[in-house]
């Protein structure tokens, strides 16, 4: 699906950042690995064993740790808030599906029982998933073609109708479908290949001997347009979390929900992608996950304009700032908004988010 959409985005931030945002043309071969000094491009990724492949953080299970990840695909429709597990997933992917967004959740960490509600895959999520390692795919189901396409694909398809009743999927009575359906990571597990393996690291972390990226510049937060869902992350110095609202239908701000409590995360990565027609559901939108763009990252406090790079669907994005440097995340969860282009608007400090222009879809 084509999508037009006009030039934005007026950011406040001054000189630092637009100077940054034009060093953000360039392209970058740098590889996303843990051990990488500042500005070191050339080092291969490798994945640490003494931490949570996605988190970044130190093993406390390891039995957790050397599981396979499990990717569930959680509606967003406004029926389908509060969600359940949003906050207990190692990393979110926040897609563009037809006129709204949709979460993939990505267990390994930890579980959730029950997690959703569960709504269908999109062939975007092969590409989008690929890099962790043939995952496990929770979900509802899809269109002849798109079931078609995830079977062919790497992943180990556990979704409502492929576990044959053994995925813990079970439809809610306090909501109407198909807004209730719930499943529990505990007993997807079980579905797990005998020679599945854990996900590699998906980010490069921060220890706590590295300072900050001179080309982090402080923010409140950032408004994220997304198809018809407008997004806004919030600074959370106390928490040292970035906190989610979403513009309601009175256009205010409110708190997104989860099971337990408002939707927070240590990172938030934006990727600009292009988006054109799916060849399985002409309907909805197919973002194109490998090869180069621009966006931004979202950590302790600041933002930091990047460019990410894909060379195929089996790696992580590979994230590099201004000075070609690989960004180093907070340890921790993060969300990743595969957004549209130029979708991306910085609050300033002291700033009200309402008089911040929201980026145009």
């Amino acid at each position: 699906m084509a999508h037009s959409r006009r030039a934005l985005v007026r950011f406040a931030l001054g000189t630092v950042l637009v100077s940054t945002l034009a060093a953000c043309g360039s392209s970058s071969n740098a590889s996303n690995d843990t051990n990488a000094a500042p500005g070191d491009t050339t080092a291969s990724p490798a994945t640490p064993t003494n931490v949570y492949p996605l988190l970044g953080t130190p093993v406390t299970d390891p039995a957790a740790a050397a599981r396979p990840a499990i990717a569930c695909k959680i509606d967003n429709h406004p029926q389908a808030r509060p969600q359940t597990g949003l906050n207990k997933a190692d990393m979110v992917y926040e897609e563009n599906v037809e006129a709204l967004t949709r979460f993939a959740a990505v267990f390994q960490s930890q579980g959730s029982d029950p997690v959703g509600p569960l709504r269908s895959g999109r062939t975007q999520d092969i590409d989008m998933l690929g890099s962790l390692n043939k995952p496990m795919f929770c979900w509802s189901g899809g269109n002849y073609r798109v079931t078609k396409a995830i079977n062919a694909s790497d992943f180990n398809n556990v979704g409502y109708s492929a576990s044959h009743g053994k995925g813990g999927y079970y439809r809610s009575k306090d909501r109407k479908a198909p807004h209730n359906l719930y499943a529990k990571t505990t007993d997807l597990w079980t579905l797990a290949k005998a020679d599945a393996g854990p996900p590699p690291q998906q980010f490069t972390y921060r220890t706590d001997s590295d300072a900050k990226p001179a080309t982090s510049v402080a923010i409140d937060g950032a408004k994220v347009s997304m198809y018809n869902v407008r997004v806004y992350w919030k600074w959370d110095a106390a928490s040292s979390n970035f906190v989610r609202s979403v513009e309601n239908t009175k256009r205010v701000l409110e708190p997104s929900m989860t099971d337990d409590g408002q939707v927070n995360t240590k990172n938030v990565v934006v990727v600009y992608c292009t988006y054109v027609r799916s060849k399985a559901d002409r309907k909805s939108p197919n973002a194109l996950t490998v090869g180069k763009g621009t966006g931004f990252v979202l950590t302790d406090g600041g933002v930091i304009a990047v460019n990410w790079e894909r060379k195929d669907r089996l790696q992580p994005f590979t994230l590099t700032d201004a000075n070609g440097a690989v960004v180093r995340m907070t340890p921790g969860r993060t969300w990743v908004e595969v957004a549209f282009k130029n979708s991306v608007a910085p609050v300033n400090p002291g700033i009200d988010p309402a008089k911040v222009v929201w980026p145009a879809t």
